[in-house]
């Protein structure tokens, strides 16, 4: 299966495993928990699931890669205790904690969760002398005399033969005690992480043209050569920096991270070509809705590889806009909720106090481990706005507040000074609403803004290519993006529903073609 697929059967298994009845027990007991065991080739995301499981069951994460453990610090070193058996004296050997039990205990202590997943990765790769406690581990879930403690699921993760030499075979006993779960590379679910990662549009155009080059693991008289998942992703990770700092991205830097020269060469090809493109077509002034017949009549006589870059450099471009524009919101949506604290009890808070809590509520979800990057990122945004509500309202106070004159007393029999006071803590609030109105009207224009991009786009894919193949993988990428869909979903786009529509229309003929001649073949068959 692909590793979509995987990611929810674990995640099915985990939740099954922690379910509990009425009574607090678990209904599968510990020993009917089989450890689960990923098998796939490296660098497709085995490691990355787990940390995305664990936070979408709010559970802890302990992981571990095996091959960098001897046996001393995963079974725990032994020492001698003095033991009565009936009327004599025995010296008996004992084992310290092993360190990969500790592990959990201490990621409980650190982050407050009772359960988690325990992911061992590398399984099938332990030394000679290593192999029996892993074979003991699985089967009966300890190391040296300690058990995994009880809400701890044990997941683990291999590599088959034909990519690792020290791999180790399972026996047939310990095989009949794990849940083994084969995986391999998919691009078409590696490219939905790709959009929602954010990975660099030209390694995912490049990919989608030579889909063959994504995973490659292949032996040699020089020895392996390789594309990974994880390799890609890494080098997209590269490429974006270097263009901040204007750096040049070459096939000797490609090479580094995909280890195939023939794939490398033909990459960092392709991306000097996507660079040359983006100028050549003035992709910045087409999404701002300007282009000319010049442009048009050149991109008629290009070649198709050269129309689906272009294609890519849209989307690319537009992917961005569409993701700025999620964050923003979901930036807001947090900051409302601050706002509506706010409200309630504005008579005893000001915006310190606000970013006050936002810190203490970012510092208690770090702790916890249950942060994704992005949501971090959007929590640190919200102190950032209390921060800077705080001092315009410390500077807004000590140029232009009102004073009471002392000794006065106000109607309803309390003292001026706490009248005072109550009244500063409703324009404190106010004040702050304000710049949050503020915020939220920014986000709204640039909202259009981004929407007359749609819509520029739409209409220079229409002038250019029509109804054609590329306006088919313009809204194929458009689908296959989290953030675009987002978008259109919220904000709407006439252009885009049309064009999807035929596009639909179109792969419900295909397939029901494809029946009938299936149909046919087999009446064939039987009249023969």
């Amino acid at each position: 299966m692909n590793i979509k697929r995987a990611k929810q059967e674990i995640r099915d298994s985990i939740e099954a495993y922690l379910s509990k009845d009425e009574f607090g027990e678990y209904r599968i007991p510990a020993i009917r928990q089989r450890p689960i065991l990923l098998m796939g080739p490296p660098g497709i995301g085995k490691t990355q699931i787990m940390e995305q499981i664990a936070r979408e069951c709010g559970i802890a994460l302990v992981s571990y890669t095996i091959t960098h453990h001897t046996r001393q610090s995963a079974v725990g070193l032994p020492f001698i205790v003095k033991k009565n058996y009936g009327e004599e004296e025995f010296s008996v050997t004992e084992y310290t904690m092993s360190e990969i039990i500790s592990s959990v205990y201490d990621k409980m202590e650190k982050t407050g969760l009772k359960e988690g997943i325990l992911f061992i990765d590398e399984i099938n790769c332990v030394s000679e002398t290593l192999a029996p406690m892993m074979l003991q581990f699985l089967q009966g879930k300890t190391f040296g005399n300690q058990k995994v403690p009880e809400g701890w699921v044990i997941v683990t993760a291999g590599n088959p033969p034909e990519y690792n030499k020290s791999v180790r075979e399972f026996d047939v006993v310990t095989l009949d005690r794990i849940k083994k779960i084969d995986v391999e590379a998919d691009f078409d679910v590696w490219k939905e992480y790709a959009y929602q990662q954010g990975i660099h549009p030209a390694v995912i155009s490049y990919l989608e043209l030579r889909r063959k080059n994504f995973y490659r693991v292949e032996n040699t008289v020089d020895g392996k050569i390789f594309a990974t998942a994880r390799g890609w992703e890494d080098l997209s990770r590269l490429i974006q920096v270097y263009e901040i700092l204007g750096k040049t991205v070459d096939r000797e830097v490609v090479s580094q991270y995909i280890q195939h020269r023939m794939i490398a060469k033909d990459f960092a090809s392709y991306l000097a070509l996507y660079y040359k493109y983006r100028t050549d077509y003035k992709v910045e002034d087409i999404l701002k809705g300007k282009w000319d017949s010049i442009t048009l009549g050149k991109i008629r006589t290009a070649s198709l590889d050269e129309h689906l870059s272009i294609v890519s450099l849209l989307n690319g471009k537009l992917s961005e806009l569409f993701t700025e524009c999620y964050l923003t919101d979901a930036y807001l949506t947090k900051l409302h909720d601050y706002m509506v604290y706010f409200r309630e009890a504005q008579d005893s808070l000001t915006a310190k106090n606000l970013m006050e809590k936002a810190e203490a509520d970012l510092e208690k979800d770090k702790k916890s481990e249950l942060l994704t990057k992005q949501q971090e990122r959007i929590q640190k945004r919200v102190v950032s706005f209390f921060e800077n509500a705080s001092g315009l309202e410390s500077a807004s106070e000590s140029t232009g507040s009102d004073k009471t004159g002392s000794g006065s007393e106000p109607a309803g029999g309390g003292s001026a000074a706490a009248e005072s006071e109550v009244l500063s803590s409703n324009r404190n609030y106010e004040f702050v609403k304000a710049l949050f109105e503020s915020e939220t009207e920014a986000y709204e224009n640039r909202t259009d803004e981004i929407s007359f991009t749609l819509q520029n786009v739409f209409d220079f894919m229409e002038a250019a290519f029509g109804d054609s193949q590329e306006m088919v993988a313009f809204i194929t990428e458009l689908n296959a993006n989290y953030y675009s869909l987002w978008f259109i979903r919220e904000n709407g786009s006439d252009q885009y529903y049309r064009h999807n529509k035929g596009l639909l229309f179109d792969d419900r003929q295909k397939m029901l073609l494809g029946q009938m001649e299936e149909v046919e073949n087999i009446l064939n068959n039987g009249i023969k």
